[in-house]
């Protein structure tokens, strides 16, 4: 535990019973009236968790009660950022409202200079933000909390605060994962000693959630939920890790979890992502009934949008992106190529979530030898892609091009172009693995490395796609098409022992799959009789 400062001894913040449910423990010392620490306490507890509405309601609380307490507005503003892990320029109304609780929190005042620090870091995420970039911005609110940290050095919190800022910082084309390394270490150290602590379990899984860290936070992954188990997001995001391991029916189970608990909640935004994960690896484990009773829902779903809709770590984007994202898994994860384009776009603020559509449906288009409705469709993403330009968001504007590519591979290949689709394909591979997909979604809807390896089966050459699959599942492990396209390609390159181990573990993957399933499926049984 960290040392009290002088005037917070006796208001240690703990969380107490009259505040519903289990958030876990948070200690955060502050200068705030007696009476507030309650509030506070819940509030901070449920900021860890990501649970923004909540916990606004329980700072302003605290507010009302104590209109001195300039550290409650400081919880506010960075509730108001919302999930840092969210890709997506924050709007301009966003910014305005947090900028003006800072404003509020430095004339409400803090009684001691620590708090008047933390006060000051997180300006610097809506400081002059109508000309400063928002990567700008998180990396100077990051280095103020690491001048927070080096300044109150037993200040836990300040360091917890910091890992975070650290790990939502990283540069997703930074492959070695410096910093995301650095923050998990410091919340490993931190958790030994406050192993009840939401924010540092949750951290830990956030720093790790790239292919080649998934593993260190298995830990973190399990113990999550039991902390917070009354949150949504405490509940959904151990699935993040079992996601990244290919631990379907651990991701299946947290999830359901977690959107019962958010549908309770009212935060839709929050039921609809783990919505989007649950089908996902419904998918990969071929159980697609349960995956279509899903899809059935969404509208339902969307529907009963609650009043706090969006106030769970889950921004609109997340929400507008399982809205397209969850039908067009069910299609293409099937190949189902004609379905994929009757696909319905769903217009939106977010270009990036309606190129999801556009994608799908150029894709089953082009699969499906209808390069016309195909190309069409491709029109449609670079008008995405030029308006995301516009729009500066450069991140989305890389992931979208990737699309459009192997989009356009696809038609290539349609139209007897195989040297050029295979140039476009391997392009889309290499762009995708020098990214890192967003945390608003459990992977790409088509890994452009396994849409290579299918193409190269496509155009004969088995040998070639099975290294290109093997790629796919070091990154995408137990992905279906993956592992069955290993498979073929094992079998077709007269490599029958490796061909009977992907099959096998199709199988295993596959248990709770529906019977007989996919053509896939029926020929692993035969083959590992």
């Amino acid at each position: 535990m960290q040392k009290l400062i002088p005037l917070a001894v006796a208001l240690l913040c703990v969380q107490h019973a009259e505040h519903a449910g289990q958030f876990g423990t948070v200690h955060f010392a502050n200068s705030c009236s007696a009476n507030v620490q309650p509030a506070f306490a819940h509030g901070m507890a449920l900021l860890h968790s990501f649970e923004f509405g909540p916990a606004i309601d329980a700072f302003t609380q605290v507010t009302d009660m104590d209109s001195g307490c300039g550290i409650a507005l400081w919880g506010i503003a960075l509730a108001q950022w919302g999930n840092p892990f969210s890709i997506g320029a924050r709007p301009a109304p966003m910014l305005q409202a947090g900028r003006g609780t800072v404003q509020r929190a430095i004339a409400a005042g803090a009684k001691t200079q620590r708090e008047r620090d933390y006060i000051a870091a997180v300006g610097a995420l809506y400081a002059n933000f109508e000309t400063v970039d928002q990567r700008t911005r998180m990396a100077a609110y990051r280095d103020a909390m690491n001048h927070v940290t080096a300044t109150y050095p037993d200040d836990t919190e300040a360091a917890t605060f910091y890992a975070l800022a650290l790990a939502a910082a990283a540069d997703p084309a930074e492959k070695t994962y410096t910093d995301q390394r650095k923050a998990g270490a410091l919340l490993e150290k931190l958790w030994e000693a406050q192993p009840d602590h939401p924010g540092l379990a949750h951290y830990i899984i956030h720093s790790y959630d790239v292919p080649a860290l998934a593993s260190k936070a298995a830990e973190a992954a399990r113990r999550y939920a039991a902390i917070a188990p009354d949150s949504p997001h405490a509940l959904h995001m151990p699935s993040h890790t079992f996601t990244r391991l290919g631990y379907w029916q651990d991701s299946i189970d947290t999830n359901i979890r977690s959107a019962t608990a958010a549908r309770r909640a009212g935060v839709t935004n929050e039921e609809l992502h783990a919505t989007d994960y649950e089908v996902y690896a419904y998918l990969q484990t071929a159980q697609d009934t349960a995956a279509k009773r899903l899809v059935d829902a969404l509208p339902g779903i969307v529907a009963t949008a609650g009043r706090n809709a969006s106030g769970g770590a889950a921004p609109p984007p997340a929400g507008a992106y399982a809205i397209a994202a969850i039908p067009a898994r069910y299609v293409l994860e099937r190949g189902a190529w004609a379905d994929a384009v009757r696909l319905d776009v769903h217009r939106g603020p977010f270009a990036y979530t309606e190129a999801i559509t556009w994608f799908a449906r150029a894709l089953g288009a082009a699969r499906n030898g209808d390069v016309a409705v195909a190309k069409d469709a491709v029109d449609q993403l670079q008008k995405d892609i030029d308006r995301l330009t516009s729009e500066k968001e450069t991140y989305w504007v890389e992931q979208v091009s990737i699309q459009n590519l192997g989009a356009t591979a696809w038609i290539a290949l349609a139209e007897g172009r195989a040297d050029e689709a295979l140039a476009a394909m391997r392009e889309a591979a290499d762009r995708e693995d020098r990214s890192e997909k967003s945390a608003i979604t459990p992977g790409p809807l088509a890994p452009a490395r396994e849409l290579l390896g299918e193409m190269l089966l496509q155009l004969k050459r088995p040998k070639d796609a099975l290294v290109e699959f093997k790629s796919t599942m070091t990154k995408e492990p137990n992905r279906f098409r993956a592992v069955a396209g290993a498979a073929r390609a094992a079998a077709e390159s007269g490599d029958h022992a490796a061909a009977r181990q992907y099959y096998a573990q199709l199988l295993k993957i596959c248990e709770k799959g529906d019977a007989p399933g996919r053509p896939e499926l029926q020929a692993a049984r035969a083959a590992t009789r």
